[in-house]
């Protein structure tokens, strides 16, 4: 049965602010949750209208890692360092100098790493202060480097369940609009081409936009026309929120499964979507491959156990998927369930 949870702590445990005297730069570090193990999550640098808002953004992304990590059955909890990027030119070793002591001073309650707007090159920085970091240079036969690709392979192993279960059908029948295309929604496309879909495609930046039409044979498209196109599957590949009721009203796809953070508006969509019979991705059920990646970089473990544990997110989604019909529920309200069945199981078990 769909064991409904009264409370869903969003609460985080501590937030720490960040300030860097020498670049000017300000962000916080938000430990969500420390219950399965360090609050682990990356280190995103964006272009916030304020502090407003990139604490919100913080707060939101910390509480969704919380969720991640404990549904892909990681030992680790849930965080996110957000930094607002500065308007003029500035010393980007200094800052993420900055971030590593930053990080060094938690004492491992918080793992850092790639997030959107920071790079390898980035958390090298960050490693010269602080042995709290993944997403360094990979060495053979061990996980590291960028995660962006295991995301995507997580998407697509989700994908491909989610359209054969709503559309009886294979990811070469489909057209599939992808909103980004970021190193994740890049790698995206080229796996999903890989498969024989069709692809729509929607990146403000021309240069990158072109070389998916090319390479893909992609249609281009605004991002506001990609929306409410004529395709399966929507996968949003950019910033959060983009899942809003005018949005949801106007969708033409029967599958929302992509790889962006915290896609809904707000909790009302979830049942929005399904009132229109579209089947909604959890995604952060979806999009956990490149933390998986992390972890197995942090903890020491092989490819082919990073490799494993990538693919059982389709399988896990599958699961949902029968949960959900069974209990006459969301994936999202089966998925986050599970979720913070995990937690409250650990604190008793540690209690």
């Amino acid at each position: 049965m769909y064991a409904q949870h009264d409370t869903d702590p969003s609460t985080p445990e501590e937030v720490v602010p960040f300030r860097d005297p020498k670049t000017g730069v300000r962000g916080a570090i938000v430990l969500h949750s420390t219950a399965l193990g360090p609050a682990a999550g990356g280190c995103r640098i964006a272009s916030y209208v304020d502090d407003a808002a990139m604490m919100e953004d913080g707060l939101r992304l910390a509480h969704g890692m919380t969720l991640k990590n404990a549904l892909a059955e990681l030992p680790m909890g849930g965080g996110k360092a957000v930094l607002r990027l500065p308007s003029g030119d500035f010393d980007r070793e200094a800052l993420f100098r900055a971030v590593g002591r930053a990080v060094n001073d938690l004492g491992g309650r918080y793992v850092t790493a790639e997030d959107a707007g920071t790079t390898v090159a980035d958390m090298t920085v960050v490693a010269g202060e602080t042995r709290y970091v993944a997403g360094l240079a990979a060495h053979p036969e061990r996980p590291g480097g960028d995660p962006s690709p295991w995301t995507a392979r997580g998407v697509l192993a989700a994908m491909r369940v989610a359209v054969r279960h709503r559309l009886g059908a294979d990811l070469s029948d489909v057209t599939v609009a992808v909103q980004g295309l970021g190193h994740v929604g890049f790698h995206l496309c080229q796996l999903l081409h890989e498969a024989g879909t069709r692809l729509l495609v929607a990146e403000p930046r021309s240069d990158v936009a072109a070389r998916a039409a090319t390479r893909f044979g992609a249609m281009v498209m605004s991002s506001q026309a990609l929306l409410t196109a004529r395709a399966d599957v929507l996968a949003p590949c950019a910033m959060g929120a983009v899942l809003d009721f005018p949005t949801v009203q106007a969708l033409a796809a029967k599958v929302v499964c992509g790889a962006a953070n915290n896609q809904l508006f707000g909790e009302r969509q979830d049942d929005q979507l399904a009132g229109r019979g579209i089947l909604y991705a959890p995604d952060f059920l979806v999009n956990a491959g490149g933390i998986i990646n992390v972890a197995g970089e942090y903890l020491g473990w092989t490819v082919e156990e990073v490799e494993t544990r990538v693919k059982r997110i389709g399988e896990r989604f599958a699961d949902i998927l029968a949960r959900a019909s069974a209990d006459q529920a969301t994936p999202l309200q089966i998925a986050r369930s599970v979720a913070l069945d995990r937690i409250a199981r650990n604190r008793v078990a540690a209690a």
